[in-house]
């Protein structure tokens, strides 16, 4: 946002209460902190963009105390960030305490754009603090669509390529070369077009005698690029899809893999209704991580968030609730679009 959107934002927010509250829009597109935090935490923010109105409603909670108090704040569409600049703006958020923060976007494409200014500032982020970043990639079709964005201007030039180690979060048990892949995928439409070293890109062997054996050698990979011996590797981004079964990675419901809650990082997890071996990193490698990040998008995954969010506690059912950050400097936040968010309550 430009000084000047600041400020009118600002002098709105003025009036509301003693205690002032302010919405900052930055690149991280869900960055919203204010002069008083105690004002504003576990409430939630909205901004509604609508599609003819010249007009945006914001509503602020000025109170943790009494987060259906609520002052509504008209603002011109020039105020709103475009979702096509990087300050990709959001049209509202809804915290979940342990379930995550929920930063919902207009469509398909916003949720890719996001996404990608994301992976963007974790990289930079994690590079500013320890010299390089490790990213568990997900399939699907929004982190490939993520990927495309990666490889133009400017964050082709803008990421600092050779810092960044590449790793995924599940694999299915085909060859590199199928287009059921998600490394063979990731890499021939995002990773072979940027200037990362291959030595910084780490698929699963699915050439391997069996999964079993993938499974342990991507451990021993694991262990001997993160240098980490003995305790369960951090990685600095994680990005988890999820299915319309509530499945994320490849830890499928009622499965053995759910069971892994020990030392174990990759395993091999058969899955009966695909009647078919998943390669996937275990739940306490993915919770280890400092950013853990859900891109969830379409009508089709409505019903599952809303269960998996709002629902009763069923991990074994809906491996996604499995997903809790086991560290305090961990953030876990959903990025969904429209779509998706509809059924949640708000």
């Amino acid at each position: 946002m430009s000084h000047g959107s600041a400020a009118v934002v600002d002098r709105q927010l003025e009036g509301l209460s003693h205690r002032r509250s302010q919405i900052c829009f930055r690149n991280s597109a869900w960055d919203c902190r204010g002069h008083d935090e105690a004002a504003i935490q576990g409430v939630e923010t909205t901004v509604t963009i609508g599609n003819e109105s010249e007009t945006q409603e914001t509503s602020v909670a000025t109170s943790p105390a009494s987060a259906d108090t609520r002052s509504t704040i008209r603002t011109s569409r020039s105020d709103i960030p475009s979702m096509d600049s990087p300050n990709q703006a959001i049209v509202y958020t809804i915290d979940r305490g342990p379930r995550g923060q929920v930063v919902v976007v207009g469509d398909g494409s916003a949720l890719a754009r996001a996404a990608a200014e994301r992976f963007a500032r974790a990289v930079e982020e994690a590079v500013a603090a320890r010299g390089q970043v490790f990213v568990a990639l997900s399939g699907g079709s929004t982190p490939k669509q993520m990927g495309t964005i990666l490889t133009r201007e400017p964050y082709r030039s803008r990421i600092p390529w050779d810092r960044v180690q590449v790793f995924w979060g599940d694999e299915r048990w085909v060859p590199l070369g199928s287009p059921e892949s998600n490394a063979g995928e990731a890499r021939r439409g995002f990773l072979d077009l940027v200037p990362i070293p291959p030595t910084n890109v780490h698929p699963w062997d699915t050439e391997a005698e069996t999964p079993e054996a993938a499974a342990a050698a991507y451990e021993r990979l694991l262990r001997d690029v993160f240098n980490e011996p003995t305790a369960i590797p951090r990685f600095d981004l994680v990005l988890l899809g999820m299915g319309d079964d509530g499945h994320t990675a490849s830890l499928f419901p009622q499965t053995r893999a759910l069971a892994e809650r020990g030392d174990r990082l990759a395993v091999a997890n058969f899955v009966p209704k695909l009647d078919a071996a998943r390669l996937t990193l275990t739940a306490p490698v993915l919770n280890a991580g400092r950013e853990i990040l859900f891109l969830v998008g379409g009508p089709g995954k409505a019903d599952t968030i809303e269960s998996v969010l709002d629902g009763p506690e069923m991990p074994t059912s809906l491996p996604a609730q499995m997903i809790r950050p086991a560290h305090q400097d961990s953030t876990l936040r959903w990025l969904v679009d429209e779509d998706a968010a509809a059924k949640l309550s708000r």
